[in-house]
């Protein structure tokens, strides 16, 4: 042996039964790979079998003390203190989602397929931006993508995995503020940034679309002050007639609309604005139309109930959410467009990653259409785990199942003169309130105390709202296995308990 290989090979560290190498995840520790998981899965199986009211009530303060007392500084002897710990902090304490009592938020119960794809992701830790960091990942995520546009009734689609409904949405402004001034304009926003006419672009939103438009708004550049919100009609779905009033308004004032934003499947009310109108509108002016169906994606799982979204082929862009209406694990999002073209508006190329001379047919790489995101999950395997083993019809089911426990929920509300309900739900969202009968009392106190009580007490969990400045309750019913029997349930323990603080 040469001198320099024998120096090379002195120094080479002897992996085999290295006790510091153990925790690594490689081919000599596949025992402490199996161990690590099997009593993972025991914490879980326990939360699941013993977890029988939504939340255990611990006070912020409590918690805080808890997760504060410990000291990084000091590493635990093994799995068992270290899953006793998390138990502690964190296991028992957490909000179970799939118990009917919790019935606040957008929060689905998740499906098995799901988190056994969960596992794969997270110990393989492929890389979705370039194939030579996915390969087979890169193609499973594209046909879910072509899938998914199928389903909205796109033929030139294209789109990418996101991080969530947000990040989509941000997406779908950012495409339109881009092509607008591209198309119109001759100004490219990528190169040479913001043009003058910029401070004068009007994106339209419902008074009930989602936060993140005006977030969004603000991150591209235009300021909140560029949101244009329409008044919704008695059941708060954007008013097509209110849209076009005050699309003519700002180009009375001079300014210059880019975009409406549609929302199917509204936060507060489930409800979903007039598609169709609403881009009959977008083509007379020539403004970028998105959907926001972050929520209502589901509905593209529904035989029963899909038409509800007639209209949402027309869109530029659409922004879907798997982790509210398809039962999977968070995250897992997508944004869509209409026309595959527009996404190279977002397109950046590094040397080191996606250069410019590559042949992107032979060589895909995702990253080509992600604005905020290099290193991402291949969180499309859980998407593809529940579709292969489940297929689209039981999703569709479920989906079913929800809007028509909603439906008999609202007759349950209107039924009974102790309760206020504002509106009926397109999807699963109700808001309401209790209203003791002749009694006069503060009814926004009164109701944000029950809730507040119901938490704390750990047995329900209700979501809120206000509505012309009046605190609401709100049932978002997102969970297949909630029944009028549970519902009738909540019901009489809202009931109680605002007598009770009576």
């Amino acid at each position: 042996m040469h001198t320099d290989q024998m120096t090379v090979a002195s120094v080479q560290p002897q992996h085999k039964n290295n006790k510091l190498l153990r925790d690594i995840f490689y081919e000599e520790t596949a025992a402490e790979y199996h161990q690590a998981v099997e009593k993972a899965r025991a914490a879980v199986e326990d939360f699941l079998l013993n977890t029988r009211q939504p939340f255990t009530g611990v006070r912020p303060p409590v918690m805080q003390e808890a997760v504060y007392g410990v000291d990084l500084s000091r590493p635990l002897a093994g799995y068992d203190e270290l899953l006793a710990e998390v138990n502690e902090l964190y296991v028992r304490h957490a909000t179970a989602f799939h118990l009917p009592q919790y019935i606040a938020h957008l929060n689905c119960p998740v499906v098995i397929p799901a988190l056994a794809a969960e596992v794969i992701i997270s110990a393989i830790n492929s890389s979705q931006d370039t194939y030579d960091q996915s390969a087979g990942g890169t193609f499973i995520e594209r046909r879910l993508i072509d899938w998914t546009a199928h389903e909205i009734g796109y033929t030139k689609a294209d789109g990418v995995f996101t991080g969530g409904g947000s990040q989509s949405n941000l997406m779908g402004l950012l495409l339109a503020r881009d092509h607008f001034a591209m198309q119109l304009l001759g100004h490219n926003i990528k190169l040479d940034g913001l043009p003058a006419q910029a401070s004068r672009f009007r994106i339209f939103v419902s008074d009930k679309a989602h936060f993140s438009n005006d977030k969004n708004a603000s991150l591209l550049g235009l300021g909140e002050q560029a949101i244009v919100r329409v008044k919704t009609d008695s059941r708060f779905r954007m008013d097509a007639a209110a849209l076009k009033e005050a699309l003519d308004w700002q180009l009375g004032l001079g300014n210059i609309p880019i975009a409406v934003v549609a929302t199917a499947g509204t936060t507060d009310f489930g409800n979903i604005d007039p598609l169709q109108s609403i881009a009959a509108l977008a083509a007379e002016y020539q403004v970028w139309m998105h959907v926001d169906a972050a929520y209502g994606c589901g509905l593209l799982l529904s035989a029963k109930y899909r038409h509800l979204l007639n209209g949402i082929e027309q869109a530029d862009s659409v922004t879907i959410d798997y982790h509210k209406s398809f039962f999977q694990p968070i995250s897992s999002s997508a944004f869509l467009v209409k026309d595959k073209a527009t996404l190279q508006l977002v397109r950046h190329h590094a040397d080191y990653l996606n250069p410019a001379e590559q042949d992107y047919e032979e060589l895909p790489a995702q990253i080509n259409k992600s604005i905020t995101q290099s290193t991402r999950r291949f969180d499309a395997l859980k998407l593809w785990c529940t579709l292969r083993l489940m297929g689209k019809q039981k999703l569709g089911i479920y989906t079913d199942m929800m809007i028509d426990t909603a439906a008999g929920t609202a007759a349950l509300l209107q039924q009974d003169p102790e309760f206020e309900l504002l509106s009926s739900s397109d999807l699963g969202v109700l808001v309401f309130r209790f209203r003791p009968v002749a009694i006069d009392t503060d009814l926004s106190a009164l109701n944000l105390r029950i809730k507040q009580s119901l938490f704390f007490d750990g047995t329900y969990i209700l979501a809120s709202t206000k509505v012309e400045g009046n605190f609401y309750l709100k049932f978002t019913i997102l969970n297949p296995l909630t029944t009028l029997s549970h519902i009738r349930e909540i019901l009489a323990a809202v009931k109680a308990k605002g007598y009770s603080l009576l």
